[in-house]
């Protein structure tokens, strides 16, 4: 009786062409879990549901949730229902560490990645911020700015701050991309800030480049915001080429 009043997130019972029926049941399952008819944190229908309203073994969807599961979309509990993850990019994120690894060239081309998405992210947070979300880009700037001369604080706020700047552009892309590359990019904020040199005059620029992005989205700027995010990163081109410029590459 309870399995009969389950919501079926999948519609009218189909078969799936015998193309490769788990990528069949795979691409069934994305589907319901990115327009949200599989909600974060909700729980799937049974193998045994899956497989009859799609017309084949409990052993093929038993396939295509493993792929989901391996690419962090799905959590398999031991004795319980599987359900829907919070998408958080974290298998972009071990990926990029792979990929760029502790070299100096992975680094820059990690810094050069965030110099194409960057000004764009800003340009549409200018234009897609809710109050809100105006709100909690303010509160992370002033968190930026309880951190100054203290790195350790710092550079979370300052993560804190891009990633918040993601989520106000309304891509959940741009947010898996820019949470994937968090740890990428903390690498190189780490030696970017762990300079001893670094006066408070340094740490105010820095800032104010910051808070300079957060005026224009608070304006409803786009072109201001774009261009506020590209002189932040242009300025930053003299720390990049001080830490990388001088390191070769060791077969």
């Amino acid at each position: 009786m309870q399995q009969a009043m389950e919501a079926d997130p999948f519609g009218a019972s189909q078969v799936l062409a015998p193309v490769r029926l788990a990528d069949g049941v795979l691409a069934e399952l994305t589907g319901a879990i990115l327009d949200g008819r599989l909600p974060e944190g909700g729980a799937l229908p049974s193998e045994a549901r899956l497989a009859a309203r799609f017309g084949v073994s409990k052993q093929v969807v038993r396939e295509a949730v493993r792929q989901l599961a391996a690419l962090g979309v799905l959590e398999i509990g031991q004795g319980r229902a599987t359900r829907v993850r919070a998408m958080t990019g974290e298998p972009l994120g071990r990926f990029w560490r792979f990929a760029v690894g502790e070299t100096a060239e992975g680094l820059n081309e990690a810094v050069e990645l965030r110099r194409m998405l960057e000004p764009q992210v800003a340009a549409l947070a200018a234009q897609r911020a809710t109050p809100e979300g105006l709100a909690e880009l303010a509160a992370a700037l002033a968190t930026m700015q309880g951190a100054l001369e203290d790195t350790a604080r710092w550079i979370p706020a300052d993560l804190d701050f891009h990633a918040t700047l993601a989520r106000l552009a309304g891509n959940r892309l741009v947010r898996l991309q820019m949470h994937g590359l968090r740890p990428v990019i903390e690498r190189v904020m780490q030696r970017m800030n762990n300079v001893a040199t670094r006066t408070r005059a340094d740490w105010d620029i820095t800032f104010e480049r910051h808070a300079r992005v957060q005026r224009a989205i608070a304006a409803r700027d786009p072109v201001a915001a774009h261009q506020a995010m590209l002189d932040h990163f242009a300025a930053a081109e003299g720390a990049i080429a001080a830490i990388f410029g001088n390191q070769e590459e060791h077969p």
